[in-house]
């Protein structure tokens, strides 16, 4: 498939350019998409991080990458090597305890942090010794209106100044006049959109390898088999292996070795991230999330009806939504997963148990009494147990996010 990026040159008081903006695009137009700009991140980083490396298109200089605030409580940093990139850190990011730790852990990291848009009140001033980099929109903060936060500025030594949307010479010479250190705008530079490809992949899949590493104690064999269905997702997995974030210390022979080396914790930020690039707006992530709760939602009862198909139920809860999400026949989609007889048979509303366990969490979860007094005498179970398991299943999805 087409992928699609554009880049923006940075260029310093020389014009010389010194870095690239990287912006996510999904087409040739030279535009932002109407998408979440979590989604826009993740898509940013599994297109080109994981798949040619942002140096591939920066023609090995730096790459600024917008940050938003779920991206940073997302960790969405942590596919980035520190080496190669500015993490831009955008205007909708909060001055909160919260953010600030995030950011000291990141600095600590040894990433570059950059404020973008940056308009100056005094709640910033404590994230300053992690910052190098302020960005000022010269549309939104017009330079004639920034000497005062310029000259405050000025005591951090390591920090420097880039003035964006320059768009005339004359806007550039009082930039440049004013001390700022680097220069972006279509008075050098409209961003350019880099096309490539990239290999397609099966979401329903990254979709299964996460409720396996959602697990208390994941099985890494298990994961393993389910990442050799897929080339894509192996060679994403074995590319963030080798992307220069993780000090690799000897060659990675096998998928099962690559997970071992990533460990628990950044297998399910993986998947996650998988997840996350493929949503869309049309189709939100609060859609998934419910998917999340249904899936303990199942495994819960099933643990009291039928314990040998708890891990059954958890997938059918699991899939159960899928083809809302992707917008295909479910029928289609079951094709493509190696899945068992008995799941397969419920997703696709044959009456067996998992079935039936499905249908007393559908009604629930409407509210349709009748329906659900039905679904619990075949299950031959009450229902008067089931508010305190789906509060049980909610408070499970609230401590195992995938974002």
């Amino acid at each position: 498939m087409q992928v699609f990026v554009a880049r923006q040159a940075i260029f310093n008081r020389r014009q010389h350019v010194v870095a690239y903006e990287l912006l996510f695009r999904n087409s040739t137009n030279n535009h932002f998409p109407n998408i979440d700009e979590s989604v826009a991140t993740a898509k940013l980083i599994m297109e080109n991080q994981l798949n040619f490396g942002t140096r591939h298109i920066t023609s090995g200089k730096k790459a600024l990458i917008n940050i938003g605030p779920d991206s940073l409580k997302m960790d969405l940093c942590t596919f980035l090597p520190n080496s190669d990139v500015v993490l831009e850190l955008l205007e909708s990011i909060e001055p909160t305890e919260e953010n600030y730790q995030l950011c000291r852990e990141l600095f600590h990291k040894r990433y570059t942090l950059a404020l973008d848009d940056f308009i100056y009140e005094p709640r910033w001033d404590r994230f300053l010794k992690f910052v190098k980099l302020i960005k000022f929109d010269i549309r939104i903060t017009p330079l004639e209106t920034i000497s005062g936060v310029i000259k405050h500025l000025s005591k951090y030594k390591k920090i420097r100044l880039l003035a964006e949307k320059i768009e005339t010479g004359e806007e550039f010479a009082l930039a440049h006049a004013m001390g700022f250190d680097y220069f972006q705008g279509y008075f050098f530079a409209k961003p350019v959109v880099v096309e490539q490809k990239d290999i397609d992949m099966n979401y329903t899949l990254a979709l299964s390898i996460y409720a396996q590493a959602m697990k208390e104690n994941p099985n890494i064999n298990t994961i393993a088999a389910l990442f050799q269905l897929d080339t894509a997702l192996a060679f994403k997995l074995l590319r963030l292996i080798n992307s220069g974030v993780f000090p690799v210390q000897k060659e990675i022979a096998s998928i099962k070795q690559a997970l071992v080396y990533l460990g628990h914790d950044h297998i399910r930020k993986f998947v996650s991230l998988i997840i996350t690039a493929h949503m869309t707006q049309s189709k939100p992530s609060e859609l998934v999330k419910l998917c999340i709760i249904r899936a303990r939602f199942c495994e819960l009862i099933a643990q009291k009806v039928a314990p040998s198909q708890s891990d059954s139920a958890f997938l059918t809860g699991l899939f159960s939504l899928l083809d809302a999400i992707l917008d295909r026949p479910m029928e289609q989609l079951l094709e493509k997963l190696p899945f068992p007889e008995p799941i397969k048979s419920a997703l696709m509303a044959e009456k067996n148990t998992l079935y039936y366990i499905l249908a007393t969490v559908k009604a629930y979860e409407t509210g349709s009494w009748w329906a659900l007094e039905k679904a619990v005498v075949l299950l031959n179970i009450s229902s008067e147990g089931l508010p305190k398991l789906y509060e049980s299943a909610l408070n499970w999805s609230n401590t195992h996010k995938y974002d």
